[in-house]
């Protein structure tokens, strides 16, 4: 009975431990960009300029986010890297561009939440 236990305690320590480290604190609000260039994204993935997609520069890929401009939403999934301009934290394909209404400001500030801690997977 001891045994079990222990083992029991462990395993609660090794999955907090396991768990602890892969949540990310998100900003509430990130200034995003869009993009319609390239044929690859970062994942390796065949870049969709009308696709759900966004760049980030360190959020891992596959994760899922709610994007919110001036009450338009999409949930959208981080496949490719960047922006790489100073003071952008998103880049957006196109299509979420025009999803949420701001295509023609090139530059938008947008309500980011984390939809879920953990990767989600996408075949």
């Amino acid at each position: 009975m001891l045994k079990k236990l222990l083992v029991f305690g462990v395993l609660i320590i090794v999955g907090g431990c396991a768990t602890a480290g892969s949540t990310q604190t998100m900003p509430p609000e990130m200034t995003a960009s869009w993009y319609m260039h390239g044929t690859r994204t970062a994942n390796g993935e065949r870049f969709n300029p009308q696709g759900m997609t966004v760049a980030h520069k360190t959020l891992p890929f596959n994760t899922m986010l709610r994007l919110t401009y001036e009450n338009k939403s999409v949930i959208v999934r981080v496949n490719d890297r960047g922006p790489f301009l100073k003071g952008r934290q998103l880049d957006l394909s196109r299509g979420v561009a025009q999803h949420l209404g701001c295509e023609h400001l090139g530059v938008c500030r947008l309500s980011v939440e984390l939809l879920d801690d953990r990767i989600m997977t996408y075949n």
